[in-house]
């Protein structure tokens, strides 16, 4: 396995120490928060690094173009629902379930658009685009602000709603393109 894969793979094996961190956080032990943003960071550091590596060492593989995106949306799925559901969280900790559900629902239309494109076209080649990784920089920065207990994380949030449905519009449209061809 390549070493852009292999850092893939340890960023989705970092994602349940996140989840356990938040699990056991109580304001008693808010290290555990601080541990969690660490590792978070973590994680979004090793996407920029596999990234690097890939093009870099000319380490592009077929199996890294589709494990990197499953790396990332795990990660990201992963932390808005954890921010959104666990309980033992105080409020300034807390997602919106709307936010989640937004982030969580533009992720299953790409993911069906690309299976439907695939089952209808035969193949098809996943090609990131500017408003997706755009999106997924303000997704990952409404959680480290909010982890990080920056006051207004909300703005940020409302930047990646914004991005998020933006993107998902067009991947739709592109989705559509590929489709009329």
């Amino acid at each position: 396995m390549l070493l852009a894969n292999r850092i893939t793979v340890i960023r989705i094996l970092a994602i349940p120490f996140f989840i356990i961190c938040l699990m056991y956080y109580v304001p008693q032990k808010d290290y555990l928060r601080y541990l969690a943003l660490l590792i978070f960071v973590f994680a979004v550091l090793t996407d920029g690094i596999d990234g690097l590596i890939a093009r870099r060492e000319s380490q592009r593989s077929e199996l890294g173009a589709y494990l990197d995106p499953i790396a990332d949306k795990l990660l990201l799925v992963t932390a808005f629902i954890s921010l959104s559901i666990m309980k033992n969280l105080p409020p300034k900790l807390n997602l919106p379930g709307w936010a989640t559900m937004l982030v969580i629902s533009r992720d299953c239309i790409i993911i069906l658009g690309s299976v439907l494109i695939y089952l209808i076209k035969g193949k098809f080649k996943i090609s990131p685009r500017l408003l997706g990784k755009c999106t997924t920089f303000f997704q990952m920065l409404t959680i480290v602000s909010i982890l990080s207990g920056f006051v207004y994380w909300n703005i940020i949030l409302y930047l990646a709603v914004i991005f998020t449905v933006l993107s998902g519009i067009d991947y739709i449209r592109q989705g559509s393109l590929i489709l009329s061809n």
